[in-house]
C-alpha cells in the first residue's frame, strides 16, 4: 500500500506535529495557510507540509483531518464541502474521508456530519485525548462514525503515525467520540481553571493569603500543587483556545450543570486577557501572579525532597 496523500487543517502545534508523523511515515500532507500568520507557517514547513489552494486540497487529499479552535470548526467543514463540490470527484479514485478532531460537543459534531451526509465523502467524529506528538509520544486518537467503512479507513492511518483507538459497540456512533473528549477535558482543564481562579481569588484577597493557601497546599495536599506546577504554565498561552472549548463542554453537560464550564470559560478569558495586557505592557497582573505562585510552589516542593 502506498503512502496516502491527506490533508490537515490547520498547522498549530496539534496540526503541525501530527503532520509530522505523517511525512515522517513518506505520506504527501497538505494544508491551506490563507490568512494564517508567521508562526503558523514556519510550523507547516518545518513539518513538511504543503501549502496549496482549498480546490487543489480538496483534488489531492485522500483524508482531511480537521484540527482547529472548536469555533472553526463547521466552517471550515463547509469551505472543504463547497470546494470539494465544484471539483466533483475522489482524488485518483480513491474513497474520501473527513475527520473532525475538535473539541466540539456532539451536538456540534452532528450537525457538521449531517453536512456530509449528501456528499460522497466519509465522516469519522475524532477526539484527541493528550498533547502533541514527539519522540516517544503519541496522543489518542479516538473515533467513531455511523458507518463502519470510514471509521475502519481510520484505523488505517495507525500503519502511517496515528494512534488511534475506535469507539464500537452497541449505540455508538457520531458523537461518541466527541462526548468523551468532552467527558476527558471537562475533569482535566477543568481542574486546571477551578486551582486558576482560587489562586487568583486568593491573591486578590492579599499577597499574605495566596503565601498561606501555598503553604497550607504544601502540607495537606502536596499532589495537587505538584499538578499546579506543570497544568498552570502549560495552559497560559493555550488560554484562548480553552474559552471555546469550555462553551462546548458546558453545552455537553447542560442545565444548571453546564454553568460550572461556563464559568471556567470565564476565567481562560481572564487568563487571555492579561497575557495580552503584558504583551502590551499594560500590567498583565493576573499571570505574573500565576506565575510567582508557581514559582514558589516548585521552591517550597523542592525544599520538602
Amino acid at each position: 500500500m502506498s503512502p496516502p496523500t491527506l490533508a490537515i487543517v490547520a498547522a498549530g502545534a496539534m496540526g503541525s506535529a501530527v503532520a509530522r508523523r505523517f511525512t515522517s511515515a513518506g505520506c504527501t500532507v497538505l494544508t491551506n495557510l490563507d490568512g494564517r500568520s508567521p508562526a503558523t507557517r514556519a510550523r507547516a514547513s518545518a513539518a513538511g507540509m504543503q501549502d496549496v489552494p482549498m480546490r487543489e486540497l480538496a483534488a489531492r487529499a485522500e483524508w482531511i483531518l480537521s484540527i482547529l479552535p472548536p469555533s472553526e470548526a463547521m466552517g471550515f467543514a463547509e469551505s472543504y464541502l463547497d470546494a470539494h463540490a465544484d471539483i466533483g470527484y475522489s482524488p485518483d479514485g480513491h474513497d474520501l474521508n473527513f475527520a473532525d478532531c475538535n473539541a466540539v460537543s456532539p451536538e456540534t459534531v452532528k450537525k457538521i456530519a449531517a453536512m456530509f451526509k449528501k456528499s460522497p465523502v466519509g465522516f469519522v467524529d475524532a477526539g484527541i485525548i493528550g498533547g502533541p506528538p514527539k519522540d516517544g509520544y503519541d496522543p489518542v486518537f479516538y473515533a467513531s462514525a455511523d458507518d463502519a467503512g470510514p471509521l475502519n479507513a481510520f484505523s488505517g492511518l495507525q500503519k502511517w503515525g496515528l494512534n488511534v483507538s475506535l469507539l464500537k459497540g452497541e449505540g455508538a456512533g457520531v458523537g461518541d467520540a466527541s462526548a468523551l473528549k468532552m467527558s476527558y477535558a471537562g475533569i482535566t482543564k477543568g481542574i486546571t481553571g477551578l486551582c486558576t481562579t482560587m489562586i487568583l481569588a486568593a491573591h486578590s484577597s492579599s499577597p499574605a493569603t495566596a503565601q498561606a493557601l501555598l503553604r497550607e497546599l504544601g502540607a495537606s495536599q502536596p499532589m495537587i500543587l505538584q499538578r499546579i506546577t506543570r497544568t498552570v504554565p502549560d495552559m497560559l498561552p493555550k488560554a484562548y483556545r480553552w474559552v471555546g472549548e469550555m462553551e462546548e463542554i458546558s453545552s455537553f453537560v447542560g442545565g444548571g450543570a453546564g454553568q460550572i464550564h461556563q464559568g471556567m470559560a470565564r476565567i481562560y478569558e481572564r487568563v487571555e486577557r492579561s497575557l495580552k495586557e503584558e504583551e502590551e505592557g499594560k500590567g498583565g497582573n493576573d499571570v505574573k501572579a500565576l506565575r510567582d505562585f508557581v514559582e514558589e510552589a516548585k521552591k517550597l516542593l523542592e525544599e520538602k525532597k
